[in-house]
């Protein structure tokens, strides 16, 4: 039976039937969800610092960069089981309290070993606010105005991966390394004053006990799964650390959804997978990851390597694809498109023009250098803008209100999948492209430009590097505009079967 609590006092209810205070409810939990979004991209740009502070080596770079990913991502599904079950505000105080503690250690760090114990457990905090705030998303707003806050929502997470670099850079040029970390302090503070005032609990007791295999099951099994997509591209896909990580990772994962299949009250519900909205919105939202990431994986390669543009110059230049997004969320377009052309049409609209925007960035990008590619990157965003929201809200309609924070959790384990495949699979077509056209054995560009002999080489290796730029493009669009038609079509069945809900 589920059981609800509201440890706030009653409050009379909104003209829209959501909470009285949503809005400025929804604006805390995003400036808390920006932070940790702003710390998956900002530690890329103190590389060099970290370099030269801590000496740092290489493979303590990687661990700093890939210790928070990793940890984060194989607790998002326990830390939405913990949320239904422990209560949602009660996880979203404790995350942020992890996280402003995390961030003070990494920012008080004198070796790399203390700095990626940090790094760690803002992991954690970051985990419980991930899913904890688009599980206060559904609790507090009604479906008349879900789809609008969702979009708001998911317009942090463009939001957070722009201004990432661009913080970590102003920081840097004023202040020591520490600082891009000790930022953090003053947000979670505030966040956890005005999360502890505004913020109404809600919990769903499930059973007696929690699911404690479960968790385990899913942490292992989701962690191994994560660090073999982190370093598949370093290491190599047939690796032995890779395809170990990996094999661990699918076994693991296969046993957790046996154990769910059978115990009383599992952590996940598998029988979600039974419908079709959920399978539907599922395959989009990979897919819409997988373009979106892997494409500027690509697109960061061409600017500097083809174009010759630094570091800096091409995040701004990558930067209107957020923006755009961005703006057309605020501006509300998605959420007043839905309810006109219904959640399968918006999505096919949307990963189509996702579709189109990678086409653009392939056949455009190379003959009309920046102009090309900024034209494909403004209409992949309007693609983002409309499909992202409407997926998450179609997986969140999909799973019983009081397993928000799973559906949360699952939520954003999608994500990281789509977005490790997107960086695997479009970096692989690209390698296998420029080695077969440059007739070289050297897999990434500089190395093949340093082992060149004469300018007249070197220039046609730079084109097969872009020539296979626009061969991973055009893969990209391809999958995305296929996954789309797919989701729309899984969808529109579904609603066909099953009524929509008053």
């Amino acid at each position: 039976m589920t059981a609800t609590t509201a440890e706030n006092p009653p409050t009379a209810a909104a003209p829209g039937g959501g909470h009285p205070q949503r809005w400025l409810i929804l604006a805390v939990i995003c400036l808390a969800q920006l932070t940790v979004l702003l710390d998956n991209t900002v530690l890329n740009v103190a590389i060099p610092s970290l370099t030269r502070e801590l000496d740092a080596s290489t493979a303590d770079i990687q661990w700093m960069i890939n210790a928070y990913a990793l940890v984060q991502s194989g607790l998002l599904l326990t830390a939405g089981n913990a949320a239904d079950r422990y209560g949602r505000k009660r996880m979203l105080l404790t995350g942020l309290a992890l996280f402003g503690v995390g961030s003070l250690a990494a920012g008080l760090a004198q070796s790399s070993t203390q700095l990626i114990a940090a790094r760690a457990g803002m992991g954690v905090g970051g985990a419980l606010l991930m899913t904890t705030t688009l599980a206060v998303v559904v609790q507090i707003f009604d479906d008349t105005e879900r789809v609008k806050a969702i979009a708001l929502w998911s317009t942090v997470s463009s939001l957070g991966f722009a201004a990432g670099p661009l913080l970590g850079g102003f920081v840097l040029d004023h202040f020591w390394w520490g600082a891009i970390f000790l930022v953090n302090l003053p947000v979670a503070v505030l966040g956890l004053v005005a999360v502890a005032l505004l913020v109404p609990e809600s919990r769903h007791k499930q059973g007696d006990r929690p699911d404690l295999l479960g968790a385990v099951l899913s942490t292992v099994g989701m962690t191994a799964l994560v660090y073999a997509i982190i370093n598949g591209p370093e290491h190599g896909w047939t690796s032995g650390q890779v395809l170990g990580s990996a094999s661990l990772g699918l076994v693991v994962m296969g046993a957790f959804a046996f154990w769910e299949l059978r115990v009383p009250h599992p952590m996940l519900d598998m029988h979600f997978f039974r419908d079709q909205r959920f399978v539907g919105a599922v395959a989009g939202a990979i897919l819409v990851a997988f373009g979106m990431t892997g494409s500027l994986f690509l697109l960061t390669q061409h600017l500097q390597f083809v174009l010759g543009y630094d570091p800096l110059a091409a995040g701004l230049r990558t930067a209107p694809l957020a923006l755009t997004v961005v703006v057309l969320n605020l501006a509300g377009v998605g959420a007043r498109l839905l309810p006109k052309l219904g959640t399968p049409l918006t999505i096919a609209l949307g990963m189509a023009l996702v579709s189109a925007g990678l086409a653009s960035i392939a056949l455009l990008g190379g003959a009309h250098g920046y102009g090309g590619m900024l034209l494909g990157l403004v209409v992949m965003g309007a693609g983002v803008s409309l499909s992202m929201p409407a997926m998450a809200n179609a997986i969140m309609s999909a799973i019983p209100p009081e397993k928000a924070g799973v559906g949360a959790g699952i939520n954003g384990t999608l994500a990281e999948f789509g977005n490790g495949l997107g960086v695997a699979v479009l970096g692989a077509v690209l390698n296998a492209r420029f080695a077969a056209l440059a007739s070289v054995t050297a897999v990434s560009l500089p190395a093949a430009l340093a082992a060149a002999e004469g300018p007249s080489e070197r220039a046609r290796i730079a084109d097969a590097f872009a020539a296979g730029l626009e061969t991973s493009q055009l893969v990209g669009a391809v999958a995305v505009l296929a996954g789309g038609l797919l989701a729309a079509l899984l969808l529109r069945r579904a609603e066909r079967r099953t009524p929509a809900p008053a």
